[in-house]
């Protein structure tokens, strides 16, 4: 039973995001994981790169081609200042890096489209198909059109068209814990409580650096949230918002395909990591409500 008193009166911010959803697969799992992992390993958003995760592996049931599987999500941010086309290409050309360097580079792996309510659809055959020097083709296998491109270890298949949608993007919730074996097995908890519900990834998932949009080094993008750093707590004095016995602080985001999938995500992580000893409560980061597109009010996630 959640006590809401463990949970800080308080709510996360998240925004609206661009995200396409694909299946990549494989001959072995050893390979199968180095491509899902090196693809989706640096959530960089802040910087101007696309951010990703992995959703869930699959059986070979589960896949088009009947090999094992990853479901994988990639994200973009969206330029409310700009027309939705710019954030639509530097989402198709950030990812179009990570299929190439991450996946096409594995023997024997194959990539398929895994978003079926799409807003519209990417067409890979400039950014990726093109990686065959025009000796590139199009055929039709497992009921999908394909684009087989000619590499040295033969051959890499891409789906031609994948597409893509909006959903939430950097949902979060705070940890407080009182010792490290606090924050692993809280952290690893929530997580996998997380990783049970459907349309989500944790980019970062356990993430030791929450920032805050306010930089004395704005070059560099944001920085430490110097507030929350147990660190700093006597150097700070009276303005460190860290509590009384808390000693670590990770912080888990969450991307997702619907808002309702964020929350879902988010109300079970928290539970879990409630359920872990040594965790004093639960908060969330947020920028005043100035910056994000949604506020998700962790209270509310428990009626």
């Amino acid at each position: 039973m959640i006590k809401k008193a463990e949970i800080e009166d308080t709510y996360a911010e998240a925004f609206e995001g661009i995200f396409c959803r694909v299946i990549v697969t494989a001959d072995d799992e050893e390979t199968l994981r180095k491509a899902a992992e090196d693809a989706t390993a640096t959530p960089s958003i802040v910087i101007g790169r696309v951010e990703g995760g992995i959703e869930k592996w699959l059986s070979g049931e589960e896949t088009p081609d009947k090999r094992k599987g990853a479901i994988l999500q990639f994200w973009g941010g969206i330029n409310p200042k700009k027309p939705f086309s710019d954030s639509l290409k530097k989402l198709e050309i950030e990812l179009s890096y990570r299929i190439r360097q991450d996946i096409l580079v594995k023997p024997f792996t194959a990539l398929f489209d895994a978003l079926p309510n799409a807003e519209g659809k990417m067409d890979m055959m400039e950014r990726v198909g093109h990686c065959g020097d025009g000796y590139e083709w199009m055929e039709k296998r497992y009921g999908r059109n394909v684009i087989v491109v000619p590499i040295m270890v033969p051959d890499f298949l891409i789906e031609r068209y994948l597409g893509y949608a909006r959903g939430v993007i950097g949902a979060n919730f705070w940890i407080m814990c009182k010792t490290k074996e606090a924050l692993k097995n809280a952290s690893e908890k929530a997580l996998g409580a997380i990783h049970k519900i459907n349309g989500v990834v944790t980019p970062f998932d356990i993430c030791s650096a929450g920032s805050k949009p306010e930089t004395r080094f704005p070059e560099i993008g944001p920085t430490t949230n110097h507030q929350y750093c147990p660190s700093l707590k006597q150097k700070l004095g009276n303005t460190s918002k860290v509590p009384e016995n808390v000693n670590y602080i990770p912080e888990i985001v969450i991307n997702g395909t619907s808002l309702q999938a964020v929350k879902e995500a988010m109300r079970a992580g928290i539970e879990a990591a409630l359920n872990a000893d040594g965790v004093a409560k639960i908060s969330a980061g947020n920028y005043g409500g100035k910056l994000g597109d949604y506020k998700i009010y962790l209270r509310e996630l428990f009626p």
